[in-house]
């Protein structure tokens, strides 16, 4: 018996009666239909009803965002466990990037690239096909290639070490004209800023990032790239990386120099730092310089610790002011600073001044000295040292006098402890921290019994 036809029938096919819908029950069964199409709503034996919208998808690209040229990378689209097929959609491309079906009881698919390329940058998104529909668009994944321009150089202004709750700037600089810098914190997947470059008066372009504040809790190691805005995801080499110290209060170490502090070209320079708590790591830091601190770990020394930094031969860069901290392995916090030690590289400017002393080289305990320094050069400071002193030399700022600068140091009343060998030096407001020549020495005698009281330093006095 042959079964009726519920909707169109071949042309001569014969529908019985009873099989035959009225005007108002083909109305009603037509509008069911339509009701059922529209809902998105399917019936079978092997499809199950779904209502509502479907979940979007997530995406994440592994091993990061941030891939070196030529390195694997793998984009992860996760969906629903009834999701049929997987799209890939990159911008500016017509139509899927890719396409993958779901292998059976997974509800995640992954689009390998086998090499990062610059082809491979720019922003992905993904989606998926269930039994009705598709799904909505992912978040955007930005997929950055690094390693296309040569690194930048990432610096901490004034110092790479940090009070506790204190902040710093980053200068990410380069002498390519890069539009932008990006700012990346190290165990983070985003960046942590993007600036604008500005072109500094040295020529370079460059971006100040503010960071802070600043806690022990925290490993604070960053790297900055740069990259051009018509190609926002293909960036330049990281910088090389850049960690932040965070000092704390415990006790401050001691910095000191066994030769003094005024050096010269092809001098091996050493830096001590000592203390009397048992620190066990050190690190020695530099106001301005590029490179990160120095660190050491314990040397002991007759019941302090302490580390020697060896700085090598003398060279012009070495001057400058140093400090050290201590610290425990236990802990990222580090000590109070210790002093600020600054170091004078002697003989790199070309002129010598002269020195001389009244009432004269040989005086009695009690009187009063003055040592004049001199220049027919132009000098902005002049600096008075004593042969075997430990502490810095004693400053003045030059004044000019009969077609001279000159600066006048007094010493009221002179002791013994003032006898000795001085020389004096000149220096610049631009370099501060390089020296003239030295004078020929002056040897200062003094005859008579020192005095019981303290003893008194020498007072700086400007020419009148």
């Amino acid at each position: 018996m042959a079964l009726p036809c519920l909707s169109s029938c071949p042309v001569g096919t014969e529908v019985p009666p009873s099989a035959q819908s009225g005007p108002e029950e083909g109305d009603a069964m037509t509008s069911t239909l339509t009701a059922l199409l529209y809902l998105g709503l399917s019936v079978g034996p092997r499809t199950r009803v779904h209502a509502g919208t479907l979940p979007k998808p997530t995406i994440r690209a592994e091993p990061g965002t941030s891939i070196p040229w030529w390195t694997p990378v793998t984009i992860w689209c996760q969906g629903s466990l009834e999701a049929q097929e997987y799209r890939l959609h990159k911008g500016g491309h017509p139509g899927p990037w890719d396409t993958q079906k779901p292998l059976e009881s997974t509800d995640k698919v992954n689009f390998s690239f086998i090499h990062m390329t610059e082809d491979y940058a720019g922003r992905y998104h993904c989606d998926y096909l269930s039994p009705t529909n598709w799904s909505e668009p992912s978040d955007p994944l930005e997929l950055v290639m690094t390693g296309f321009h040569g690194k930048p150089s990432l610096s901490a202004l004034p110092s790479p070490v940090v009070a506790s709750g204190g902040y710093v700037n980053l200068q990410c600089a380069s002498w390519m004209t890069f539009d932008r810098f990006v700012l990346m914190k190290e165990g983070e997947r985003q960046p942590s800023s993007t600036l604008d470059s500005q072109q500094a008066p040295s020529g370079q372009f460059q971006a100040l990032f503010p960071v802070g504040p600043v806690t022990p809790s925290l490993r604070w190691t960053f790297r900055c790239y740069g990259y051009y805005s018509r190609s926002p995801h293909v960036w330049s080499y990281p910088s090389d990386p850049l960690e932040l110290l965070v000092s704390g209060v415990s006790r401050k170490p001691s910095l000191l120099t066994q030769k003094g502090p005024v050096v010269t070209s092809g001098q091996n320079l050493t830096l001590q730092c000592r203390s009397d708590v048992r620190y066990n790591r050190f690190v020695l830091s530099k106001d301005g310089a590029r490179d990160p601190p120095w660190r050491l770990g314990r040397q002991p020394q007759a019941g302090l610790s302490g580390a020697d930094f060896a700085l090598g031969p003398v060279r012009p860069s070495h001057g400058g002011w140093y400090t050290c901290y201590g610290g425990h392995s236990l802990s990222s916090e580090w000590s109070a600073p210790s002093d600020p030690l600054d170091i004078l590289v002697a003989g790199q400017l070309p002129y010598t001044p002269s020195l001389s002393v009244q009432p004269g080289p040989t005086v009695t305990s009690g009187e009063n000295v003055t040592l004049r320094c001199q220049s027919l050069s132009h000098v902005d400071t002049f600096h008075l040292s004593k042969e075997g002193a430990a502490g810095p030399p004693l400053r003045l700022r030059s004044k000019a006098r009969a077609g001279q600068h000159q600066a006048e140091f007094s010493v009221h009343p002179v002791t013994s402890a003032h006898r000795g060998t001085y020389r004096c030096y000149g220096s610049s407001n631009t370099s501060p921290h390089l020296l003239s020549q030295p004078s020929d020495p002056l040897e200062l005698r003094v005859s008579g019994t020192a005095s019981r009281h303290r003893e008194p330093t020498p007072k700086q006095v400007s020419p009148r």
